[in-house]
């Protein structure tokens, strides 16, 4: 098993590459335009093709460099078909299972933050996307987003996850890189013992300023990262 958690300071936007070792295939999820040089420098340093790149969601921080990878490596691009967006390969749903060699990587949709948003499992670990962060969660407050959703994704999707499923979050502005689901379900301030109704207000007034980069973003990545 190869796996790598990736870092782009700018966005503070966690890209993950997951590797079969013994076939040599390789998925990357989320992965950042302006990173795109070091991920396919990574990927051939490690001996791995890329079968495909995906997107835990429409982003709005930054531009998706599924585009520049595809163009370099030719992987396949995979995102929601509850996303809206189009110049991808593969639009999957819900309990999709997208095979990379031996490997297997499992779609579970998780709206909320935006209605196209996923998770992934793979083996003991869950990359949550902007679903699930460490101590925290996506926002609601733009792109469909709606918070009782969010909450049941969380509750009823991720939180039935095994107590020490490792949870790998799209985003970290703290420095911290993986937690569990029964860390994140006993000591989220946004989610421990905290009702749904209780949980919409919470999210209703966390008042955060829009993305900087969100009118060449959401655009973009709509397009795949294209122009």
């Amino acid at each position: 098993m190869i796996f790598r958690q990736l870092f782009d300071p700018a966005s503070s936007t966690y890209t993950y590459l997951l590797g079969d070792a013994a076939g040599g295939n390789a998925v990357i999820l989320d992965p950042v335009r302006e990173q795109a040089g070091r991920d396919i420098a990574l990927v051939r340093e490690l001996g791995l093709r890329l079968a495909w790149i995906v997107e835990t969601h429409v982003h709005a921080d930054h531009v998706t460099g599924a585009l520049a990878l595809k163009r370099a490596t030719g992987a396949r691009t995979a995102v929601s078909q509850h996303c809206g967006a189009t110049g991808f390969d593969l639009m999957f749903d819900h309990e999709y299972h997208l095979e990379f060699g031996g490997e297997s990587l499992r779609a579970i949709a998780t709206p909320g933050h935006t209605p196209g948003s996923s998770s992934f499992l793979w083996q003991d670990r869950l990359l949550s996307g902007d679903t699930l962060l460490i101590g925290g969660c996506g926002r609601t407050d733009f792109q469909q987003g709606d918070a009782a959703s969010l909450y049941d994704s969380i509750t009823k999707r991720l939180f039935t996850l095994p107590d020490d499923t490792l949870v790998y979050p799209g985003h970290d502005y703290n420095g911290r890189h993986v937690s569990t689901i029964a860390e994140e379900r006993n000591t989220n301030p946004r989610l421990a013992g905290v009702s749904r109704a209780q949980f919409i207000e919470i999210m209703k007034n966390l008042n955060l300023p829009m993305p900087a980069r969100m009118a060449e973003a959401v655009p973009a990545n709509l397009r795949g990262g294209g122009h």
